[in-house]
Order: structure tokens, then C-alpha cells, then sequence
């Protein structure tokens, strides 16, 4: 690893309260998790995370539906 990689990698670490080994491995962790294919659904939960949640005011209709005749 390159100086200029390292010190980048210490500062990062540093911002984020953590130790360079710990920033490693939750660069690791991160880049494996993308990887992963999570489903629109699971996409929308990490943008959501991402940003400190959202509500998006839905409401789930009670009403019974009605079963449906197979013959």
C-alpha cells in the first residue's frame, strides 16, 4: 500500500472514531455487502439507513378482499 493510500486510510479512520485495522475491515465488510443482491426492498431499507430513515405516510387498507372463484 502506497504512503498517500495509507495516510488517506489513517484520516478516514480517524473520522470515523475508529482504528486503521477496524476502517479496513469495515471497507471490506462494505464492498462484500454491495455485492450482495438485496432486492429493490432491500435497496429502499439501506437508502433509507443512509439518509435517517424516511416514512412514507402509507397506510394498509383493512378491508377483507374478496376470494376468488376458481371455477
Amino acid at each position: 500500500m502506497s504512503d498517500e493510500t495509507y495516510r488517506a486510510l489513517k484520516a478516514r479512520a480517524a473520522a470515523h472514531g475508529r482504528s486503521v485495522e477496524a476502517e479496513v475491515r469495515q471497507i471490506l465488510d462494505a464492498a462484500v455487502a454491495e455485492q450482495t443482491d438485496l432486492g429493490i426492498g432491500g435497496r429502499m431499507v439501506q437508502i433509507a439507513a443512509a439518509v435517517g430513515g424516511f416514512d412514507l405516510g402509507v397506510e394498509r387498507d383493512g378491508t377483507a378482499s374478496r376470494p376468488v372463484g376458481l371455477g
